[in-house]
C-alpha cells in the first residue's frame, strides 16, 4: 500500500502548476540612449549583431554516441536450504552498500476483511526486536553511517538498508534480526493505526487518487488490486491478531530474496547471511492470484463542485513484462504520452494550453499491466482534451512515427534505462523485477538493442492492437455541471469518425 500509495500522490500532485505560472511578460521596449555607447557595450552590441546576422556560422551539436547494451555485473548467487535466494553484486568505488531484502508478502495477499493489515505489519516490523527497542534500533543503523526503511507494496514488502562498507554483514544480520524477531508491540497499534488513517485521508482527498482508484475499481473489480484505500471504520477494526497471523501465514524463506550491490567482502557478506537467515522458517511457497482485469469502455465521473481542472484518467489492461511484446508498448507508450517530448503532450499542453503536465505510464503487477492517459485539465476543455487524446492515439494507429522522432524517443528510453542501472540501488531494483516477474537476463543485458530494434511499423502496430479507443475506461474527476454536457457530446463525437 505505501508504494502505491506514494505512486498516486506523485500522480495528484505532478500537475498542481498553472500552465502560466512561469510566464514572464514581453520587456517593454526603453527609449534609445542619447549619450554614445561606451566600449564595452558597443562591444557587446557588435556580438549580438554578428550573432544574429544569417551569415554567422551555427556550430552543430556534437554527435550522440552509440547506445550501447546494459552489462551485469558479474554476480554471486546462492540458495540457502530454506529456500531464501541471494544475490550479492560487487559494485562501484566507493565504501558503501546498499542491501534489499524482498519479502512476496503484499496487499494483493490481503483477505477482503483485513485491508491494509501489510501495511500495519509492516510499521509494525519497524519497532524494534524482541533483543533492541526501536530506538536502538535507530541508533545501531546510524553507527554503522546508514539507514533502514520498510515499504508495503501491492505484491511485496521490501526493507532497504545502506551502510559504510566494513558493516555490511553486520547490516545483513541487522535485516534478519527486524525481519525473524519482530517485537510487534501492542502498546504502538493504536499510534501506528492513527498515523495509517492521516495517511489515507490524505490520499482520498486528491482527485488523482479518486480518478485511479474509480478506474483501478473499474478494471480489476473485487480482486485486491482493484480495493480503495482503506476507510477508517476499516483500520480501526484492525488488530495486532490480525498483523501476527498475516506475518505467519505470509512472511518465509521461500518467498525472500537478499539483493546487495556496492563494496563489500564477498566472504564475510555471504557467511553473515547464511548465518542469520537460516534460522528463517521456509513459509508458505510463493503464490499471487493473478488478476483478470476487464476492458469496459465506459465513462464513469466523479463530482468535485467549482473545481478549476477536471482530473482524466483513460485507460485499459495491457500486458506485463513477462509479455514478448511489453518492450514494443513502452516504447510506443513514451512517444504516445510516456515522456515530456511525447504526441499528446505536444498537443494538450504546447499546443492547446490546456494542462500542465500530462503523462502517460504502465501500471505493472503480477501477470498483469494497465495503461492509463493522465491529466489535470482546465474544466472547460475537459472534453475537448478528451477529444485531442483520442485524436493522437488514432493517429498514430494510421500513420507510423516517422524514423527521426522514434529515434529520439529510443534514445530516450535507453538512456533512462542506462541511468536506472547507474547506481547499486537500480541494479538491485532490476534483479527485484527480473526475479519477480520470471525474466531471463537478457531482458536487461539486450534492452538498449532490443529498444533500438523497434521500427515505426511496429509501434503503429502496437497502438493498434492494444491501445483501443473503444475498449478505454474513462474517469473524469470535476465539477460534474460543467463536464457533464462536455461528456455527452465527447460520447456522441465518438461514434462518428474523428
Amino acid at each position: 500500500m505505501n508504494k502505491l500509495l506514494v505512486g498516486l500522490l506523485s500522480a495528484a500532485l505532478v500537475t498542481t502548476a498553472a500552465p502560466g505560472m512561469y510566464a514572464q511578460k514581453t520587456p517593454t521596449k526603453s527609449k534609445s540612449a542619447t549619450k554614445p555607447a561606451t566600449t564595452r557595450s558597443a562591444g557587446v552590441a557588435r556580438a549580438v549583431a554578428a550573432a544574429k546576422s544569417p551569415a554567422a556560422a551555427k556550430e552543430a551539436p556534437p554527435e550522440g554516441g552509440k547506445p550501447r547494451d546494459f552489462t551485469l555485473p558479474a554476480k554471486e548467487e546462492f540458495t540457502l536450504d530454506n529456500g531464501l535466494r541471494a544475490r550479492l553484486v560487487p559494485y562501484g568505488q566507493v565504501p558503501k552498500v546498499t542491501l534489499m531484502v524482498a519479502i512476496q508478502a503484499g496487499n494483493v495477499h490481503e483477505a477482503e476483511n483485513e485491508v491494509a493489515v501489510a501495511d500495519l505489519l509492516g510499521k509494525l516490523l519497524q519497532e524494534g526486536t524482541r533483543n533492541m527497542s526501536a530506538t536502538q534500533l535507530a541508533e545501531r543503523v546510524a553507527r554503522m553511517g546508514g539507514s533502514l526503511n520498510i515499504s508495503v507494496g501491492p505484491d511485496q514488502t521490501t526493507i532497504w538498508a545502506s551502510s559504510l562498507s566494513e558493516y555490511a554483514p553486520e547490516m545483513a544480520a541487522l535485516m534478519a534480526e527486524v525481519v525473524l524477531n519482530p517485537a510487534l508491540p501492542a502498546a504502538e497499534v493504536p499510534r501506528l493505526k492513527t498515523d495509517l488513517k492521516r495517511q489515507m485521508a490524505l490520499a482520498r482527498a486528491q482527485p488523482g487518487v479518486q480518478a485511479r482508484q474509480k478506474f483501478t475499481a473499474a478494471i480489476y473489480g473485487n480482486h485486491p488490486y482493484g480495493r480503495a484505500l482503506p476507510t477508517d471504520v476499516q483500520l480501526d477494526a484492525l488488530t495486532l491478531a490480525q498483523a501476527q497471523n498475516f506475518y505467519k501465514n505470509q512472511y518465509g524463506a521461500q518467498r525472500t530474496s537478499v539483493y546487495v550491490a556496492g563494496r563489500f567482502d564477498a566472504p564475510a557478506l555471504r557467511q553473515a547471511i547464511t548465518k542469520a537467515w537460516s534460522g528463517f522458517p521456509q513459509g508458505p511457497a510463493p503464490t499471487i492470484d493473478i488478476a483478470k482485469p476487464v476492458a469496459k469502455g465506459e465513462v464513469l465521473t466523479q463530482d468535485r463542485p467549482s473545481a478549476p481542472q477536471s482530473t482524466i484518467v483513460v485507460g485499459l489492461p495491457v500486458v506485463d513484462p513477462s509479455n514478448p511484446d511489453y518492450l514494443r508498448l513502452r516504447v510506443m507508450n513514451s512517444l504516445l504520452g510516456g515522456s515530456f517530448g511525447s504526441r499528446i503532450t505536444r498537443n494538450i499542453r504546447e499546443d492547446k494550453g490546456y494542462t500542465y503536465s500530462p503523462y502517460s505510464y504502465i501500471q505493472s503487477n503480477y501477470r498483469t499491466a494497465n495503461w492509463t492517459q493522465n491529466a489535470d485539465v482546465t474544466t472547460a476543455e475537459t472534453g475537448s482534451s478528451l477529444r485531442e487524446i483520442m485524436y493522437e492515439i488514432e493517429r498514430l494507429q494510421k500513420t507510423p512515427p516517422s524514423a527521426d522522432e522514434l529515434k529520439g524517443i529510443q534514445n530516450f528510453e535507453g538512456g533512462m534505462f542506462v541511468l536506472r542501472n547507474s547506481n547499486p540501488g537500480g541494479i538491485i531494483n532490476q534483479l527485484n523485477t527480473l526475479d519477480f516477474h520470471g525474466l531471463p537476463e537478457t531482458y536487461l543485458t539486450e534492452q538498449v538493442k532490443n529498444i533500438n530494434a523497434v521500427t515505426p511499423q511496429q509501434v503503429s502496430e502496437t497502438a493498434r492492437k492494444y491501445i483501443r479507443p473503444e475498449a478505454m475506461t474513462i474517469v473524469v474527476v470535476g465539477d460534474k455541471k460543467v463536464i457533464e454536457p462536455q461528456l455527452k457530446k465527447f460520447q456522441q463525437m465518438r461514434k462518428k469518425p474523428l
